[in-house]
């Protein structure tokens, strides 16, 4: 197809030619034809020409932009015709006209005739920065695609291409004829061509026509710039439009993802065989024929093509990927060096038989495919074909051949028998050489890609998506490195007095200060990457392209991500297998008890780390969910103990009928009821959003206030009920509170025995049984009967209404309660009973009510004579439902 955007016609005067001529003649700058006009040069005997704009015709009845030529101190006046346009001519001014419409009458005529013309925008935008008037040699309504260099490619109508170049001038943009390393954008009309493959690989944003379209609807928008991120990405060229792919070896589900991520791209697919296909893409370690013989039109390509272009957020190139059949000569050539019939077979078969048994050897302990032997790496043989590894940077890179199995004239000869004491140090050094390469394979192949800078598409990941998934790896990696040299060497020059346990005594502190990081978090990090592949096809693709290498050995990253979680106790093993070979009389025997109890500490140190990590986010985690939770509860020395679900009984802390939810500390108490109108998601700076509080907070509440806590005995009218006997330390009175457990996953009776033994812990008691008191539920009038009926749910709606009607015609929304009830006459009503239905919400409100120290707190509820008996600490009071 013809690129028509290289149009050589000198007749129209927005064409692309004639652009890019006048732009070379304004200026050679950067900034091309637009530059602010400096009246400090200008020559003292050279006349001075002041500028002037002239209002035409609505633009002189916007109030708004007459204000803003007065901010800039520019001088105006007003046309409302173009018969009036020949009395304007003056030397001593440069006329600058503001237009609202740039396609009606009066703005071709001021086109034709050479004149400045502006738009609205350009003052208001001037007179917010304080700056001059700019100069253009074209008319400019606004600024929203200024410093933007466009390139145009695919367009076979001239005038559809002539009026976009002439949107992108009004709006400040510059247009350039060829591509080259000064576009900032491409503006492409098909998938195809020099100019688009350019584009991809210098990865310039490559956008639709409708991009410049929308970007006019908004041209009245005074900040609106048609380069930010949020508004560009909505016209970004997908990576499969104008493609129909097909699918071929892979399985129904595997297959079933990419139609779908095909959509989401902008291409489309078909079943394997239609001619409409574009795009053959086939899986090339299960698919070794064609089915059929593909036309020239299809393109067969591996998987990876698929999964690159959705990374580079472009179509990637398809002679990089192309799919070559399993019948190739090359392939034929390569198999027929297996034949064992010929006359040097006895060769042949001996070369085979010691290539399997190295091949055996090196796989034993390695989590990685068969390596390649230094000998084949650039030549063809057995060792190679037999080798998943066919590149030769792979095995140099990620298979390393230990030290001690090649052949030098500087290593020390290893005897034929080795001890068991050597075996097991092979083996150790092995695995600790394959756990640096799989540290390697993650920093090199996932973790340096997503932090480069200048990603086509731009970044993958966030900084701090990557920070949370990767951790501390890297200094993981540097701790490892050391220890494998360590160990290498000491394999290369073998001694049974040499010693392994200072080698991890040697680095024991490094690793207590790089794991717990790691291990502490993993589950963040697992759960990230989990989170991000399923949000960010271009990481989905990434993961996809870097998984299928012959170096992460077929595991995905998550499976890599847990090996330094597994190292240390596997270490551990060996070293413990090691000791038990060597000698009572050998030094190192001692110094391998040292180490394995390093190691033990380290484990230890990280569990404990790990427990502490969990508490407090656990901490966090309530902090998010209750709106309101005050800041004191987060305490390095504070730990979740449980969370209950709870209704409310009485009428505090909150309304009859109320759920109430307890979250149990290990020193305090969080009450927080639901809330009746959650808040909109939260989402952070980083774009993280996090689900809405769905609690409100009532009170924060030390165990060391509940005095007493009442096991409420089962009835008709009750159940699964208990009370808080509690003693704030404002109020002289007690105060109950009765709830009922809504959940059945933890028995009642287990609950208050761990309520207890933690309020007798904070209060330094032992006998922790004494705090638990079983009372009848008529003794303190609590009872769960109708708790869920109809007529109890449509009275506290009525409650919830009276008190917002209440709010709304108040002079004070949230008046003192205490001052409200010292007003009241009724209050020094007879004691026991029952204080106005109105009052809630005492318990965080305790302060007020213990300002009014002249007025008696009323009571509601005696205690029971037996609860006196039997409670030789509590003098005769009564409490108070608050």
């Amino acid at each position: 197809m013809a690129d028509l955007s290289i149009l050589t016609s000198t007749t129209e005067r927005t064409s692309l030619a004639d652009s890019s001529i006048l732009d070379s003649k304004v200026t050679e700058s950067s900034k091309e034809y637009l530059f602010v006009r400096s009246t400090s040069c200008v020559e003292e005997e050279m006349p001075q020409i002041e500028t002037r704009v002239v209002m035409v015709q609505e633009a002189g009845k916007q109030e708004e932009l007459i204000k803003a030529l007065k901010e800039i101190k520019v001088p105006c006046i007003k046309m409302d015709s173009v018969e009036e346009f020949e009395g304007l001519d003056s030397p001593e001014f440069e006329n600058v006209f503001v237009v609202m419409d740039f396609q009606n009458s009066v703005f071709n005529d001021l086109y034709k005739a050479d004149c400045r013309i502006i738009g609205p925008p350009v003052v208001l935008n001037c007179a917010q920065k304080g700056e001059p008037l700019p100069f253009s040699c074209r008319p400019l309504y606004c600024t929203s695609m200024m410093n933007l260099v466009l390139c145009f490619t695919g367009f076979r109508k001239k005038e559809e291409l002539v009026r976009l170049v002439t949107l992108v001038h009004h709006m400040g943009g510059v247009i350039r004829k060829d591509f080259n390393s000064k576009v900032t954008h491409l503006v492409a009309n098909c998938t195809e061509g020099e100019k688009f493959r350019v584009a991809v690989s210098l990865g310039t944003p490559i956008m639709k026509p409708d991009w410049i379209y929308k970007a006019w609807e908004r041209r009245n928008e005074q900040d609106f710039c048609a380069a930010v991120d949020d508004f560009r990405n909505e016209f970004k060229v997908p990576p499969f439009q104008d493609c129909i792919l097909s699918f071929l070896g892979f399985s129904d589900e595997e297959k079933t993802s990419m139609e779908e991520m095909t959509e989401m791209q902008g291409g489309s697919s078909l079943p394997v065989g239609d001619e409409r296909c574009t795009h053959l893409i086939v899986e090339e370690n299960t698919v070794k024929e064609l089915p059929f013989e593909p036309s020239k039109k299809l393109y067969v390509v591996k998987q990876e093509w698929f999964w690159g272009s959705i990374q580079m957020d472009a179509r990637a190139g398809e002679t990089m990927y192309l799919y070559e059949k399993a019948n190739t000569p090359e392939l034929k050539k390569s198999v027929s060096l297996l034949s064992l019939s010929t006359p040097n077979s006895n060769r042949k078969r001996r070369r085979l038989k010691e290539t399997l048994a190295q091949l055996s050897r090196e796989t034993d302990m390695s989590p990685f495919p068969p390596r390649k032997r230094p000998s084949a790496e650039h030549s063809l043989s057995i060792g190679s074909l037999l080798d998943i590894s066919n590149t030769p940077e792979s095995s140099i890179n990620y298979g390393e051949t230990p030290k001690s199995c090649k052949s030098s004239k500087n290593s020390t000869p290893i005897p034929s028998k080795q001890s068991a004491r050597w075996q097991v140090a092979k083996e150790l050094y092995q695995t600790e050489s394959n756990y640096v390469n799989i540290l390697a394979t993650i920093i090199q192949l996932f973790q340096v890609p997503l932090e480069e800078e200048g990603q086509r598409g731009g970044p993958i990941l966030a900084p701090e998506e990557i920070k949370t998934i990767f951790g501390s790896i890297p200094d993981i990696f540097d701790v490892h490195t050391k220890i494998k040299d360590d160990l290498e060497n000491l394999i290369i020059n073998w001694d049974e007095s040499k010693s392994i346990g200072d080698i991890f005594l040697k680095y024991s502190k490094d690793l207590v200060k790089t794991y717990p990081p790691f291990v502490n978090f993993f589950e963040m990090s697992k759960d990230t990457i989990i989170k991000c592949e399923k949000q960010k096809p271009r990481f989905h693709a990434f993961l996809k392209i870097n998984q299928a290498k012959p170096e992460c050995g077929r595991q995905s990253l998550v499976e890599l991500l847990i090996r330094p979680v597994q190292r240390l106790p596997s270490v551990a093993l060996l070293l413990n297998d090691l000791k038990k070979h060597t000698a009572d009389e050998n030094p190192d025997k001692s110094t391998l008890e040292k180490a394995i109890g390093s190691l033990k500490e380290v484990m230890t140190h990280i569990n404990e780390d790990k427990r502490k990590t969990e508490a407090q986010k656990q901490i966090f985690d309530v902090v998010y969910e209750v709106d309101g939770c005050p800041a004191n509860l987060l305490s390095s020395h504070r730990s979740l103990v449980q969370r209950v679900e709870t209704i409310s009984l009485g009428e505090q802390p909150c309304d009859r009928g109320e759920q109430v939810t307890l979250f149990l500390f290990n020193d305090c108490l969080e009450i927080a009821r639901k809330r009746h109108k959650v808040i909109g998601t939260f989402r952070s700076p980083h774009g993280h959003a996090r689900p809405p509080a769905s609690l409100k907070h009532i009170h924060l509440m030390p165990l060391s206030q509940i005095k007493k806590v009442l096991d409420i005995r089962e009835t008709e009218d009750c159940h699964n009920a208990f009370a808080l006997l509690v003693r704030p330390p404002t109020e002289q009175a007690n105060v109950l509170l009765s709830f009922q457990m809504t959940s059945d996953e933890l028995p009642k009776e287990n609950w208050l025995k761990m309520l207890c033994r933690h309020v007798a812990n904070t209060i330094c008691k032992a006998d922790a049984e004494n705090l638990i008191y079983t009372a009848d539920p008529e003794s303190f009038e609590v009872n769960t009967k109708d708790m869920d009926s109809t007529l109890s749910r449509a009275s506290r709606a009525i409650k919830k209404t009276s008190k917002k009607v209440t709010r709304a015609f108040s002079f004070s929304k949230t008046p003192k309660r205490a001052l409200r009830m010292a007003l009241m006459p009724s209050h020094s009503s007879v004691e026991g009973r029952s204080p106005p239905s109105s009052d809630k919400h005492g318990v965080s409100r305790l302060p007020s009510t213990s300002s009014l120290a002249g007025i008696p707190s009323p009571s509601l509820v005696s205690l029971p004579s037996f609860f006196e008996r039997r409670s030789h600490t509590l003098s005769r009071s009564t409490t108070h439902l608050i």
